[in-house]
């Protein structure tokens, strides 16, 4: 990057909510550490959100040895949003950019995260989120489907918004709209966003060079909870913004998707993996893809947004 390049880079702030981080942070302040951006344009808040482990004192010492480091607590909500809010606060600059603990931000990420915000009509701009390389079949599987995908998100039918896995917005909208609801647990990306575009002329940006790589669901366990969890974010952002709602499986689909699956499907995918043409996480594309989506429902089914939920905290 010349020197004239770096003169109109703006000075940055990210922040990372974490909760018991202390298998990701190593990583994660690696990849920090690695960021091509200029290292005087930028400051890195890592907040710790209550973690139990050893979150806490793996930020303090990074912070110790790299000053660009700064550890933050968020002690009275427990969400990640508050802990963001915290980060926001804190933070000196005039963008603000988002990942989390679990992600690995390539080193051209923050740089190409922020070259978008030139453009005086570009207020959020999301970047690329790509899995990191797994050994399950549920790694695998969610790798080819691209799960993580800003490219979802984007094309939301109600209105398009980023995952703040990889976003950043101008702190001069968070004073005008607010900052993120503090107790709401999921969806709070989706709200953000939505406000931002709703209330005031700024626009979103896709800037698909800016990556950062996220950890998969490894177990069936984590998996299904990651769905329920997308099921109770619809469940809030409907009650707060009137979307559709995700309609169930009926146990007739149900069981004719199963037997069409085993009958027909099973048989021909194995042809194609014996001579080559496939590969065997594609046999298992339609029972994974039913039971996401009974997660999902069942996430939005019991999920009821609390009254907190509605508050909307504001930049002083």
């Amino acid at each position: 990057m010349s020197d004239q390049e770096k003169a109109i880079l703006p000075k940055v702030s990210v922040v990372v909510p974490i909760y018991n981080g202390e298998n990701d942070l190593p990583d994660l302040i690696n990849c920090l550490k690695s960021q091509t951006y200029p290292i005087e344009q930028v400051e890195y808040f890592l907040v710790d959100n209550a973690s139990s482990d050893r979150t806490s004192t793996i930020i303090q010492n990074a912070a110790q040895n790299f000053p660009k480091i700064h550890y933050l607590a968020e002690t009275k909500i427990q969400s990640s949003y508050a802990a963001r809010n915290a980060g926001i606060r804190a933070a000196t600059s005039e963008i603000i950019a988002f990942t989390d603990a679990d992600c690995r931000p390539q080193p051209q990420w923050l740089t190409q995260l922020i070259l978008p915000f030139q453009e005086p009509n570009i207020g959020i701009v999301a970047g690329e989120i790509i899995g990191l390389s797994g050994k399950t079949i549920l790694e695998k599987y969610a790798e080819k489907q691209n799960v993580l995908s800003q490219k979802y998100t984007l094309q939301h039918p109600f209105c398009p918004y980023g995952q703040t896995a990889n976003l950043a917005i101008r702190k001069e909208i968070l004073a005008q709209i607010g900052l993120f609801r503090p107790y709401l647990t999921t969806g709070g990306d989706a709200d953000i966003c939505w406000r931002i575009q709703r209330e005031t002329e700024w626009k979103i940006h896709f800037a698909p060079h800016a990556i950062v790589q996220h950890r998969h669901r490894s177990t069936l366990t984590e998996f299904q909870s990651q769905w329920r969890r997308y099921g109770k974010s619809n469940r809030y952002l409907h009650e707060l913004y009137g979307i559709n709602l995700m309609p169930n499986i009926s146990r007739k689909e149900y069981i004719y998707t199963l037997s069409r699956w085993i009958v027909k499907e099973v048989p021909i995918t194995s042809i194609k993996v014996i001579l080559g043409q496939a590969k065997f996480i594609d046999l298992l594309n339609t029972p994974l893809g039913l039971l996401i989506k009974s997660s999902r429902f069942s996430g939005q089914q019991s999920a009821q947004l609390p009254e907190t939920a509605k508050i909307i905290e504001r930049l002083e």
